[in-house]
Formats: C-alpha cells, sequence, structure tokens
C-alpha cells in the first residue's frame, strides 16, 4: 500500500481536512503554476488545489451491519469512478451508514471518486468485500432486508418498506445485477419511468432509492 496518495478540488480537500484522514501536505495556485497542479492532481480539475493524504481508510464490513436501522449500500461491479462518487455523495447526504464495493472488477476511492463525491468519501464509512453475494448473506443473517434495483421488477420502490436495516443493491452500468447477487435480494425493485429512455443512470437511482428510504425513516430535511 502506498504511503500516500493526492487528492485534488476546493470541496475534496476542505473535506480531508474536516475528515479521518490526515493531510500531509497542500498545494495551491498561490503557491505553484496550474501545470504543476495539473502534474500532482493527474488532471486538469484541481480548482487550483492539491492535497497530499493519507490513504483511503476503507472500514470494516461488518461494521456497517452493527445499526439496527443502518442503511447500507451495495454496489455490483459500478466500474466508473464518476458514478461511484456521485453514489457515495448521495448515500452521505441521505445519512446511509455506508456503501460496500467488491475487490475486484469495480472502481476503489481514488481522487477522481473524492472528487466526484464532493469529499462525501471522507466522512462516509467504505467497505471492500471480496465477494458481494457472501457478503449480502452476511447482511441477511445480521437482520437486514436486501432489496435489488432492477428495472424489470414488478414491485416499485414507492410501495416498498425500506426502514429498519436495509441493504439497497444496484448493478452496473448497462449490465444490471449479476445473477447470483440478484438471487441474493429478499426483493427486487423498479423505479417507475415515462419517458422514452429505458433506464436511470446507477447513481439517480441510487439518489431516488436513498432519498425514498430516508423519507420513510423520517429523517432530518426529507419531505
Amino acid at each position: 500500500m502506498a504511503a500516500s496518495e493526492f487528492i485534488y478540488g476546493r470541496r475534496p480537500v476542505a473535506e480531508a481536512e474536516r475528515g479521518r484522514r490526515r493531510v500531509l501536505r497542500k498545494w495551491t495556485s498561490d503557491d505553484t503554476d496550474a501545470a504543476e497542479l495539473t502534474r500532482l492532481a493527474g488532471s486538469p480539475d484541481h480548482q487550483g488545489i492539491v492535497a497530499e493524504v493519507e490513504p483511503y481508510p476503507y472500514a470494516d464490513p461488518g461494521s456497517l451491519l452493527r445499526e439496527p436501522d443502518g442503511l447500507v449500500v451495495a454496489l455490483d461491479q459500478i466500474q466508473d469512478p464518476h458514478n461511484l462518487g456521485a453514489v457515495c455523495r448521495s448515500a452521505e447526504v441521505a445519512g446511509a451508514s455506508g456503501v460496500v464495493i467488491p475487490e475486484r472488477r469495480a472502481a476503489g476511492v481514488t481522487a477522481a471518486v473524492c472528487k466526484a463525491s464532493a469529499g462525501a468519501v471522507e466522512h462516509l464509512p467504505v467497505a471492500r468485500v471480496r465477494n458481494l453475494a457472501d457478503w449480502l448473506a452476511e447482511a441477511r443473517d445480521a437482520g437486514a432486508w436486501i432489496y435489488g434495483a432492477d428495472a424489470e421488477a414488478d414491485a416499485t420502490y414507492a410501495d416498498t418498506d425500506l426502514t429498519g436495516k436495509v441493504v439497497l443493491v444496484l448493478g452496473s452500468e448497462g449490465k444490471g445485477l449479476r445473477p447470483r447477487v440478484a438471487s441474493g435480494c429478499d426483493l427486487l425493485l423498479s423505479i417507475p419511468v415515462r419517458g422514452r429512455v429505458g433506464s436511470l443512470n446507477v447513481s439517480t437511482a441510487a439518489a431516488v432509492l436513498l432519498f425514498e428510504a430516508a423519507r420513510q425513516r423520517g429523517l432530518a430535511g426529507a419531505s
């Protein structure tokens, strides 16, 4: 594991300074030119600030199941870092307990994910698991209800009780849930759409499900 890594962008760096990992060094446009910031960040989207930080502290997957009414998002092989970041941002704002991602064939928490999440990953627990289907079985044993997102499902998200200990499972872009992951769900849910586009982006679908769960739970800010 690397001793440190770089993140960039005003909000991600600000949240890292308030979060769990230590900021080791920071560069701004007052200190150096844009070309050097781009080199450090590996991206031109640095907004004039780059920071060297400790490696991302992944959470213990089991810890996300300890709350009796915990709300967890499990992502099945989401490879686009922008989608992962957007899901994490929605999960943090909606008050979720955390996000679970596979160790392989999936995006991890990188600087691009941190930027897309607006720094939410600095506060939201994100756990990696070797086998997502096996972790879902552990979640069920821990008393969680497992709901998978499926555009073709008969049950709809708004007609489903999303209170209590719940895991929301969303699949990869274009492929949906893998068969073994889908079979590990207690129920598959759809989000009815009226337009001509066949389905929602995974991060948008996650936001819809998360905020419906928040509404049902009566969390502050949900209406």
